[in-house]
């Protein structure tokens, strides 16, 4: 089971959802840079469970030890180790899934890729318990990125069939940063009553819904990224495809795109003084694989979560027997709002990978 990433920034991934703690280990990090442990703590907040009934009952409070890689708040350049420590596992739950395999979950083909020794309490190393350590890992390459004046930032584009509005061509760091702010992060405010109602009518139906969220990363300079195998489109998704519940990813505006003619796909371009920018930003600041001097922006979109209560069809591997079953423990009826930091991060991981290059 391989949990290793790595062209410039290498990430290492441990731990499972209900084990005694979960961790990365980040190599290739430069020496010398101040950590803002403050500000890591408030984005570990932002994916926490626990924080309402949207989420989860399952309290994790999400504090960061650092192993290693760190004196006196700046990184030593060697290895940063970061483990976080599970506190509250309900394992008892679990114990009917080695032999019943969840719908829409990793279950069966877990099984039989791992002869059935794979940890199944609470989704194991598949869980999204671990994208708390992919948060952290993102919050330092956003500090990182920062201090090169490029921002990472998301929003909420949608749940089920509501949705938000979209990041215009003159979207700001200001914009980005204010969101970040924003416990459920909408271009529009008025939003996500409707969002929050929609969770929980599936909620009260012991069901779940999934939706969209929209990522965008500003200030990336022009030049970034290369064509073919190492375009900043092929550089992120598979990052952002490992984050569990990601089924889809697209740039700019993605398959609309398709619909268009080629003048209104085109982003012509204009001198702002002796800045260049483009009067659309269809593609989402990347062209030829490479990024244009505007805001790199993509779409995630998240499945429904696939723990639900309600009674589902399925197979007993010990019996070789087709059976019900009913999912109980403790789940999110809509992980989009945990998972936009998440997105972020992920983002940053990326690009400060790629920046490494230039």
């Amino acid at each position: 089971m391989s949990a290793n990433w790595g062209n410039n920034i290498e990430l290492s991934l441990f731990g499972e959802s209900h084990g005694k703690a979960i961790g990365i280990v980040i190599g290739n990090l430069p020496a010398g840079v101040a950590l803002d442990m403050d500000e890591i703590r408030w984005q570990m907040k932002r994916r926490a469970p626990g924080q309402n009934k949207m989420s989860t009952p399952r309290v994790e409070k999400d504090e960061v030890q650092i192993m290693s890689g760190l004196l006196d708040g700046v990184t030593t350049g060697a290895p940063l180790c970061a483990m976080i420590e599970n506190s509250d596992q309900h394992s008892k739950d679990y114990s009917l899934l080695k032999e019943c395999m969840r719908p829409g979950h990793s279950d069966y083909p877990a099984y039989v890729k791992y002869h059935g020794y794979n940890d199944v309490r609470g989704g194991g190393h598949f869980s999204g318990r671990l994208t708390a350590p992919i948060v952290f890992a993102g919050s330092v390459a956003k500090q990182i990125l920062r201090q090169k004046g490029i921002i990472v930032g998301a929003h909420i584009q949608s749940i089920k069939d509501v949705y938000d509005d979209s990041f215009g061509v003159d979207i700001t760091c200001e914009d980005l940063q204010q969101l970040t702010k924003q416990q459920y992060p909408t271009l529009n405010s008025d939003v996500f009553l409707k969002m929050q109602n929609v969770i929980e009518d599936a909620r009260m139906k012991q069901d779940s819904v999934g939706g969209t969220i929209e990522c965008a990363i500003i200030n990336v300079p022009a030049g970034l990224g290369n064509p073919f195998f190492d375009s900043i489109e092929s550089h992120l998704s598979p990052l952002l495809f490992s984050i569990p519940a990601v089924k889809s990813v697209s740039f700019g505006m993605g398959e609309k795109m398709s619909e268009l003619y080629g003048h209104e796909a085109n982003d012509c371009y204009y001198y702002e003084g002796e800045k260049v920018k483009t009067k659309t930003n269809h593609n989402g600041g990347i062209t030829g694989g490479i990024s244009n001097g505007m805001p790199i922006v993509f779409k995630v979109a998240i499945k429904p979560t696939p723990s639900i209560s309600q009674v589902q069809s399925t197979i007993n591997v010990k019996t070789k027997e087709n059976t019900k079953l009913e999912i109980t423990g403790r789940h999110d009826p809509c992980i989009v709002p945990r998972a936009v930091v998440v997105v972020e991060s992920m983002a940053a991981i990326g690009i400060l990978d790629m920046m490494k290059d230039i």
